[in-house]
């Protein structure tokens, strides 16, 4: 008679959202799976070793990070769930007693940003070019971290400094603006206020143009779990989508609260879509994203 083995635990890496917190507790459990959730205070060093050294099984993964690595040929596989998502016009940021600044005034000068591969500085710069005619390379962007992927090597107009956080660069005066993320406005970006009149309208007006509010978070699987152990990622997936119905009074009908969201859609298609051209426009990837060849490798959460 064989000897039946217990299978080893997937590494599952979610960051702590009301809509992951089910699984973490065990409110909603993975059926017939065994997960560790290993936790990371900042969140984003986990995105860096996943596409550098595929260390977890299932890892949040942001929308730059995720188009960058599949560019790369990093072997993970998109699973169709989005775990942050939100407009970004109040994410370009300013010092409040500073002379008033318009988008198309950020020509020539410098702008702060965490990484060139941050994905809140994918939106940012969509837009950018989309409203306002400013290229990427028409500003100098100064970041505070190297990109997570590491084949990839930023643009002439990217300059690295070692002097602090993002706003730490805009209140010495190294940079004009500063483009933070969701938590990061609320934290160190505290009393900054946006380049951008009537932000909340603006990035209401890219949605209704769009058909989709941008993701910033999703969430991705190494391809070699997902050969031998489909049955578990199918699991994980159903557990998580389970979760965000679950948790659907929690979000309120902000772009935020919307762009939660597990299943794939044409909302989602066109999110992905829409990254995809805007990376490719700033460089941030070589190739062409094809949204149907992404759709198709994750055919397996229909069964």
């Amino acid at each position: 008679m064989s000897e039946t083995h217990p299978k080893t635990p997937l590494s599952v890496v979610l960051g702590n959202h009301p809509h992951t917190r089910p699984l973490k507790n065990g409110t909603v459990p993975v059926d017939g799976v065994d997960c560790d959730y290993p936790e990371f205070a900042p969140l984003p060093p986990a995105f860096a070793r996943m596409v550098r050294d595929l260390v977890y099984d299932i890892c949040e993964m942001p929308m730059a990070t995720y188009l960058q690595a599949r560019d790369a040929g990093v072997p993970v596989t998109l699973l169709p769930v989005v775990l942050v998502g939100s407009t970004h016009h109040r994410s370009l940021t300013r010092l409040p007693e500073g002379a008033a600044l318009s988008p198309e005034d950020l020509v020539g000068r410098r702008v702060g940003v965490r990484s060139y591969g941050q994905t809140t500085g994918l939106w940012v710069r969509g837009w950018l070019r989309e409203d306002y005619g400013v290229e990427s390379s028409d500003v100098t962007w100064v970041t505070t971290e190297d990109v997570h992927v590491a084949q990839y090597r930023n643009p002439s107009y990217v300059e690295r400094s070692d002097s602090g956080r993002v706003a730490d660069l805009l209140r010495a005066g190294d940079v004009s603006a500063a483009v933070l993320g969701p938590k990061a406005i609320g934290g160190q970006g505290a009393g900054l206020v946006p380049l951008v009149k009537d932000a909340e309208d603006a990035g209401q007006a890219w949605i209704d143009r769009h058909g989709a509010v941008p993701a910033n978070h999703l969430l991705v699987v190494r391809d070699d779990v997902l050969r031998t152990r489909q049955d578990d990622v199918l699991a994980v997936y159903r557990a998580l989508k389970e979760a965000i119905t679950l948790t659907a009074g929690e979000r309120d009908s902000s772009p935020a609260g919307r762009a939660v969201t597990a299943g794939w859609s044409d909302s989602l298609a066109a999110c992905l879509e829409i990254a995809g051209q805007y990376a490719l426009e700033q460089g941030l990837i070589g190739e062409p994203v094809d949204v149907t060849a992404i759709e198709e490798k994750a055919a397996f959460l229909d069964k």
